[in-house]
């Protein structure tokens, strides 16, 4: 019983912090060095969005096109099949922490890079108005500490963590 209080009064802070947060504008991390950062990201966990309905082992790779855009590659399961979406994203800001995405012209959604471990082991990606957050690790999975660690970071910066779902991982990354 002192557990479940412990867990409520947890998450009731942390929606508090959130909403105080809201009004803020949203921070990005001061720099992004861009060929460190492509590559294979996996989502450790994510608000739910309708373009990812029905997704497991969902990932984003990363590359550079010859006109300094970045290719953009998801992929997850989706009913038993690989399902890949192609589509480029543009640094908007010189700290290379703002870019517009494209999956569908005219369509550009903004993905901000909010927090970004040293190594680049794992990043949190976010949007302004704060409807839409990842977790994302270089691997499929992430230890309980560091989750936890950026989940309070993301309520520090006003996403309502409550709305986030563990997304599902394979340990063979290569039935991808």
């Amino acid at each position: 019983m002192k557990k479940e209080i412990l867990a409520t009064s947890v998450v009731l802070g942390l929606a508090a912090l959130a909403l105080q947060a809201r009004s803020k504008p949203l921070e990005t991390v001061k720099y992004v060095e861009l060929k460190k950062y492509l590559g294979t990201w996996f989502e450790i966990a994510a608000f739910p969005q309708t373009f990812e309905k029905g997704c497991i082992c969902t990932s984003a790779t990363y590359g550079l096109n010859t006109d300094g855009s970045l290719i953009v590659k998801n992929r997850c399961i989706r009913n038993n099949k690989l399902s890949v979406t192609e589509g480029k994203a543009f640094v908007t800001d010189n700290t290379n922490a703002k870019l517009d995405v494209q999956f569908f012209w005219p369509f550009k959604g903004k993905y901000w890079i909010i927090d970004l471990a040293r190594d680049y082991s794992y990043a949190v990606v976010g949007h302004p108005n704060r409807r839409f957050l990842w977790i994302l690790s270089r691997r499929p999975t992430m230890d309980d500490q560091t989750y936890n660690e950026l989940v309070v970071r993301a309520a520090d910066k006003g996403f309502d963590v409550r709305n986030l779902v563990k997304t599902e991982q394979i340990a063979d990354v290569s039935a991808i």
